[in-house]
């Protein structure tokens, strides 16, 4: 089993029911679609339903997971394991969709340990990196909303309906946004995302048309719709809400700086990294890092030196000790929760 040491990740894409992945593909030198929207980085997680699609292959063949379950302290560090158990407590993914997104939703952590035996649901946050001029997210519903009428619209295969019932947020590069479970969401094509989420796949369609997914049999996590759509969050979100949700960079000359709300803190952490003529530190600390502009050099307390430059992806694990980012370079940096962070109340 390979020691824990900071790791290039080669390209990890996968096909997936909508259409995508090109940009992904410019930037990471992978594949590219047209039905590869999505790459997981770092990734102990697997597809719903799968044994084994979306994990990381280490340079000895072993997955991410087997590696970090079999030396957790060494990837994730003391304190984060007494915390969390040997769970990197994160999935990372990028998002390239070239058709929109369907209204879809994710469970709480509360919904998926009492129906699908699981400590973790799906909360998510999206870091916008390119977007199209009148891009839009979807989140959450503009009025409130009863059951039966929810259930009526996805029987009905109401798309129109479904769209119209979501506030709808304009989005442009450097923003960043928290979608907490159960709040519904779509995401406009075109808009180019780094996804940070808990470590599961689990998502239910309200709809579906013109995707390459039957959402009556796999929509609902092999619950039914019945007892998925209680996971659904019916109360509206007020404009002021969906903003407490963003955070947005632009004219931040920041040369490190968060890139989401507070509330994000018990699920995972996000930062821009941009040090110009600086080096950046951080403490020992598992992270994955994504550099999308320049150039420079990863330094390592215990592992030496790492050249990176635009496209790459790393995991940085705890064994490393302390380290920096320094050159004329951007990076996105995505960490779990520490190990002090409040407590999720869903």
């Amino acid at each position: 089993m390979l020691v824990a040491k900071p790791i290039k990740l080669p390209a990890n894409q996968f096909d997936h029911f909508y259409k995508g992945g090109n940009k992904i593909g410019k930037l990471r030198n992978g594949p590219g679609g047209p039905m590869r929207p999505e790459e997981w980085l770092g990734s102990t997680t697997t597809r719903f339903g799968s044994s084994n699609q979306g994990l990381t292959i280490l340079e000895d063949g072993t997955t991410l997971k087997e590696s970090v379950l079999t030396n957790p302290e060494s990837w994730l560090g003391k304190s984060h394991v007494n915390r969390y158990g040997a769970s990197i407590e994160l999935l990372v993914k990028l998002l390239d969709p070239d058709q929109r997104l369907p209204v879809h939703y994710h469970p709480t952590r509360n919904f998926a340990k009492q129906h699908l035996g699981v400590p973790h649901g799906k909360t998510e946050a999206w870091i916008v990196l390119e977007a199209p001029k009148d891009a839009w997210v979807g989140i959450g519903f503009e009025s409130n909303m009863a059951l039966p009428n929810v259930k009526k619209m996805v029987e009905n295969e109401d798309t129109k309906g479904l769209i119209d019932s979501l506030n709808k947020r304009g989005v442009k590069a450097g923003d960043g946004i928290l979608v907490p479970a159960g709040i519904p969401h779509a995401i406009a094509e075109g808009i180019f995302i780094l996804e940070l989420q808990e470590p599961t796949d689990f998502s239910i369609l309200l709809e579906w048309e013109g995707f390459a997914v039957d959402g009556k049999k796999d929509g609902h996590l092999n619950l039914g719709f019945d007892l998925a759509l209680q996971a659904l969050d019916l109360n509206a979100l007020k404009k002021e809400d969906v903003e407490k949700l963003v955070v947005s960079t632009e004219n931040d000359l920041s040369l490190l700086r968060s890139m989401l709300p507070v509330q994000a803190e018990p699920y995972f952490r996000s930062h821009l990294i941009r040090p110009k003529n600086a080096a950046i530190e951080f403490a020992p600390g598992f992270a994955i890092i994504l550099v999308t502009k320049g150039s420079g050099v990863i330094h390592t307390e215990k592992q030496g030196n790492f050249d990176t430059t635009s496209g790459d992806a790393f995991i940085i694990p705890f064994e490393s000790g302390s380290w920096s980012v320094s050159g004329d370079i951007e990076v996105l940096l995505s960490r779990p929760p520490a190990p002090d962070a409040p407590m999720s109340s869903l």
